[in-house]
């Protein structure tokens, strides 16, 4: 049984952390369950007439004008990610290159710290990947100001994001964003695939 405050939470849930509209939509749909309950009506009568949570969260994020994220806004976003992957396998690459030394044969040191550097490189792919679906945004994007919405304007979810940094895994980043230039609303390729939209924060 879904009350009013776990219907809230839903429709919260669908709208990015960052937004100031969480709060308007959050006092809305208590008045409304408030007055409803008010006339007699139970708590699932007033959430069943407020509808698919989803299509409400909907409703208020098309009041947001969603402008698509400048390219080279997103390339300096996307550098801004790069750089601290970067920092991040610094610290292993240069153990690794002392270990190993000039002209020496790999040791199982050096082999323990390549699998570990590969093992970053997988987990810094899927912290973007939580990162968008959580916050809609890495931390590259949050400095220039971007957020990641589904072509609506709600949150995404973890396979669409899983989906947005394949070019990274493939390694076919430019490719991917060269889509940017041609596409109406400057989508990369595997942004249409996703049906995600790389947009600015202002418009919010």
């Amino acid at each position: 049984m879904t009350t009013c405050e776990g219907y809230v939470e839903q429709v919260l849930d669908r709208i990015p952390h960052h937004l100031p509209v969480r709060a308007q939509v959050a006092q809305d749909i208590r008045s409304l369950c408030a007055d409803r309950q008010a006339a007699g009506q139970s708590a699932e009568e007033a959430i069943r007439q407020l509808g698919d949570p989803t299509t409400l969260a909907e409703s208020y994020l098309s009041a947001i004008p969603l402008r698509p994220a400048p390219f080279m806004t997103r390339v300096a976003a996307k550098a801004l990610d790069t750089i601290l992957f970067c920092i991040v396998l610094a610290a292993p690459t240069f153990i690794n290159l002392r270990l190993m030394g000039l002209g020496n044969d790999p040791s199982p040191w050096n082999i323990a710290v390549f699998i570990l550097i590969a093992f970053l490189g997988l987990g810094f792919w899927l912290l973007s990947a939580v990162a968008e679906t959580r916050y809609s945004r890495t931390p590259g994007k949050k400095l220039m100001g971007l957020y990641v919405v589904r072509e609506s304007g709600t949150r995404i979810g973890f396979g669409q994001a899983v989906v947005r940094q394949m070019p990274v895994f493939l390694q076919i980043v430019w490719i991917d964003a060269l889509f940017a230039l041609f596409t109406e609303r400057h989508q990369r390729a595997f942004e249409l695939l996703s049906r995600t939209r790389t947009v600015t924060v202002q418009d919010a």
